[in-house]
């Protein structure tokens, strides 16, 4: 059986960027978090636009039941309504099995010019398990590292299994400005509370979770 069809493609403004940032996630949901992440990155080195790739299944959280594929990207659709320079990429709902930010690169370095710059978004707490990500030494070569530091967060290192090379490039990407202090798990566990959670999800959002019932339980 071959993949099945991508359920939302690449954006034409992603295909014609020549800095193009990647920022993945299970974004259950998508909250002002991510946003800002995306908005610091693209203002730290320019990125003409980002990309916002929901996982299908993320391979460090195996157990966890997420969103419907659907639901989730009607949520980043939401999220991005009014960013013109964010899209959103449907490419790891299209695989089956775990969602590997290394096949994923691969995938977009095939669809873009060579001269396109592909950046890496990636929040601070990503480093401490950055050894443990397959093809860790490919993802850093194909794309230079963002790393957006999270309020709350430990500041953490790249592990010394990294070569030097990895570990060089992780720490030039790093900045120094925090990000917004926000969490899908935060969110989730507001929701269930029966809390608005409006500080970290913007109305057109709250709307969507409201009419379809989503994170209700614990």
């Amino acid at each position: 059986m071959g993949a099945r069809p991508v359920p939302a493609p690449l954006a034409d403004a992603a295909r014609r960027a020549g800095r193009l940032g990647l920022l993945g996630g299970s974004f259950d949901p998508p909250h002002l978090g991510h946003l800002h992440a995306a908005r610091r990155a693209r203002e730290a080195v320019a990125l003409e636009h980002v990309v916002f790739v929901p996982a299908a299944r993320p391979p460090h959280k195996p157990e966890r039941v997420l969103a419907g594929e659907t639901q989730r990207l009607e949520m980043l659709a939401l999220l991005l309504s009014e960013e013109p320079d964010a899209s959103v990429w449907g490419v790891e709902l299209a695989r089956r099995g775990p969602s590997y930010t290394i096949e994923t690169l691969r995938e977009l370095r095939a669809l873009v010019p060579a001269t396109t710059a592909l950046f890496l978004i990636l929040g601070e707490d990503n480093l401490a398990g950055f050894a443990g990500w397959r093809a860790a030494e490919e993802i850093v070569a194909l794309a230079q590292p963002i790393v957006v530091h999270r309020s709350g967060v430990e500041p953490a290192t790249a592990r010394a299994e990294l070569s030097p090379f990895a570990r060089t490039r992780l720490a030039l990407g790093t900045l120094a400005t925090p990000a917004l202090d926000a969490s899908s798990t935060a969110v989730r566990a507001s929701l269930a509370r029966g809390q608005e959670a409006s500080a970290l999800v913007p109305p057109r959002l709250l709307e969507y979770i409201r009419a379809h019932g989503l994170y209700l339980g614990p």
